[in-house]
Parts: structure tokens; sequence; C-alpha cells
């Protein structure tokens, strides 16, 4: 059975995932900040929490990844898949000891920077499989690499989109960098979790109102990456689209020019 590990694992979709993946005799290592809420997502696993184990960590933060990767890799051997849920509602230029804005760290940066570190790990699965959930975008975005890597006007809803778009041109540049992985990013649609408990008022109250008629159930927002991380194969990353539809969405297409700018601003302020 395969090995799988989980950023943001220990609660929302990410734990869903989790759950679903023991369920077909896997393994898990979960990962989040909250100690509390690490033991309490294990103690929600019932007789397969035996082949879960939460770490408590801070992917916000460039050291906090390093320290993340190094305690996985002292123990596993292997993994199988990776998955990037980590996220915040950051709307404003809040910034970490990086001088990176949260919103930026958590939906991208940090997912690169895990990813790089854990690759040689990720290698030595005969399929290894690298997945991230990110906004519902209907193809891939222009993105514009001059914001990166400091985004020093930080604005949520202008930055929003070239951030998970960038997340789609990461997955296009794993592949290519290592033919044997696949890479790919889906959607998790309107789910009603603690992600909007920081979330301005306003989309506090919208979400509020809104939840009772938009909001699926996170066994669906799940159901598309755990089929990816147990089947996904192809020769370009992908994108899924609809929660619930795995044959819904499209093959990445990158600017391979601005890729490689925005792999670059990664591997500066990364080092990885």
């Amino acid at each position: 059975m395969g090995m799988f590990v989980i950023a943001g694992g220990n609660g929302g979709i990410g734990l869903q995932v989790g759950r679903d993946l023991l369920a077909r005799g896997h393994n898990v290592l979960l990962l989040g900040r909250n100690r509390k809420k690490g033991a309490e997502a294990l103690a929600s696993l019932g007789d397969a929490h035996d082949r879960a184990e939460f770490l408590s960590v801070d992917l916000s933060t460039h050291a906090g990844v390093r320290t993340a990767a190094e305690l996985i890799s002292s123990r596993l051997d292997q993994i199988d898949g990776l998955l990037h849920s980590a996220a915040v509602f950051e709307t404003g230029n809040v910034r970490t000891e990086d001088d990176i804005p949260l919103f930026a760290a958590l939906s991208f940066y940090s997912r690169y920077h895990l990813t790089q570190l854990l690759m040689p790990k990720l290698l030595k699965a005969p399929h290894p499989r690298v997945m991230m959930f990110i906004a519902g975008l209907p193809s891939t975005p222009t993105i514009d690499p001059a914001p990166f890597p400091y985004f020093r006007d930080f604005s949520f809803f202008k930055h929003v989109i070239p951030l998970n778009g960038a997340c789609l041109y990461l997955a296009d540049h794993l592949m290519k960098q290592h033919p044997q992985l696949f890479a790919g990013c889906a959607t998790p649609g309107f789910v009603r979790t603690g992600i909007f408990d920081t979330a301005p008022w306003y989309l506090r109250a919208y979400v509020a109102l809104t939840a009772p008629f938009r909001a699926i159930k996170v066994e669906t927002a799940a159901s598309n990456v755990v089929q990816a991380l147990l089947g996904a194969e192809g020769k370009s990353a992908r994108m899924w689209t609809k929660p619930g539809d795995y044959k819904a969405g499209y093959d990445v297409v990158a600017d391979p020019v601005v890729e490689q700018r925005i792999m670059q601003a990664a591997r500066t302020i990364t080092g990885a």
C-alpha cells in the first residue's frame, strides 16, 4: 500500500482526502500547525488511525518548510503521493518573516519548496504524484511574472489568480523536470470549512448566506484528488475543474518563458 503526505491534513478537505486514502488501505502522514486539531483528526479516523501520523509543522516560512521536510524524510523511505491543501484566506498584505505575503507563502511558495525538498523520496515511488488544491480556473491563465517573488503591493483580489495559476505552472514544470512523476491541480469547489474563519466580515457573511444553496459535501470536494493521487497518468499536467466529475478538466498549457521566470523566482527566495 502507498504512503501519502497531506499538507493541511488536520481538517477540512485535506483530512477527508486522508480518510478516503485510508479507507482504500493506504497510509497517510498529515501535516498541520495546530497540535490539538491534529490529535482530534487522528482520533476521528477510528480503527484506521494506526496507519496515520500527524506532524505539527509551520509551512508559512522557509525555515518551517525545511524543518517539515527533515521530519518527513526521517520517517519515510518513499512517498507515493503529496497533496498540498494547506491554505489561508488572508486578504490583507500580512507578511511572513521571509517578507512575502502570507497568502503567497501558503498558496504557492511552500508548495514549490516542500515538493522540491521531498523530491528524492517521491522519485523512489514507481508512480509518484503531486496534487494541489487551487481556485477554480477555467483555463491556464496568462500570468505577469513581474510581481514575483515578493509581491510588494500585494492585493488579494489582484493576485489571487496569478498565485493560483502559478501552481498550474508548477505542475507543468514538475512533469517536465521529472518525466516519471505526474502533477496536477483541482478545485475543491465551495465547501464550508474553517478556511473562511479568517476572511473579512463581508466575505464571512456572504458564505453564511449562500452556503445552504452553493456548498457541496466535503466528500465530493475530495473525490477528484483522491482518484488523481491513486491513478492519474499522462504526459501533461492536468487541472480538474468540477468536483465529483473526474472527466471534467483540461491539460495545462503554460507559457515556457513565464514558467521559467516564476520557477526562478521561487528558487531564488526558497533556495530549493
